[in-house]
């Protein structure tokens, strides 16, 4: 993790040893500083807001310090499963209500994060049958660094050894939080609109 903060700080990295093949790759969770720093770096690129946190107390102090910033304390907050709060930023008190999509912002978690476009892999456990350009522009993602995986196609396997027989609908990617006319969109993301969107990154390996 040494490495990941100062490639964050925007220091010189060491020259990290060659990956694995690709038949030694688990989806479910390994430790990767590689995968970790390339995410970061296409997030980033996308328009994403990034913040890294080692433990609770920092994701609770990040996710109280975005609120109080952009002034989303007194606005309405769609939040569709409430035990995302308690898992991430416990015990932060918030009002939020499940079905308003005009709502100022979202606070949801993730499936995977994608290294490969700085993508957000999403299904119907965080944003229900909606389309992506019908939740709102807002979005706080809260997720763990076991999330982040190498590829789309990778992330699409991991949830489907994560949820084996009972396999989520709805699953799509938020990539678009700069949208331009260089944007560059897969089958995911085709069709969806640009979110003003943070990530929380909890250690968890």
């Amino acid at each position: 993790m040494k490495n990941f903060i100062k490639f964050l700080l925007g220091k010189n990295k060491n020259q990290h040893k060659n990956k694995k093949a690709d038949d030694d790759y688990k989806y479910l969770p390994r430790k990767d500083e590689l995968i970790e720093e390339k995410f970061t770096k296409k997030f980033s690129d996308n328009g994403g807001k990034f913040l890294y946190a080692s433990n609770i107390k920092e994701c609770n102090d990040f996710f109280i310090k975005i609120l109080d910033e952009n002034d989303w304390n007194k606005k309405n907050i769609l939040c569709f499963d409430e035990k995302i709060l308690k898992d991430f930023v416990n015990p932060v008190k918030v009002i939020t209500n499940k079905s308003n999509l005009n709502s100022n912002l979202l606070i949801t978690n993730c499936e995977f994060l994608v290294a490969k476009d700085g993508s957000i892999l999403v299904s119907a456990h965080q944003i229900k049958s909606y389309k992506i350009k019908d939740i709102p522009r807002n979005i706080i993602v809260l997720a763990k660094t076991s999330q982040l995986s190498e590829t789309v196609s990778k992330g699409l396997e991991g949830i489907r050894i994560k949820y084996s027989n009972n396999l989520p609908s709805n699953i799509t990617s938020i990539k678009n939080f700069n949208c331009g006319e260089n944007e560059k969109l897969n089958f995911l993301t085709y069709g969806t609109s640009s979110k003003n969107l943070y990530l929380i990154l909890l250690e968890d390996l």
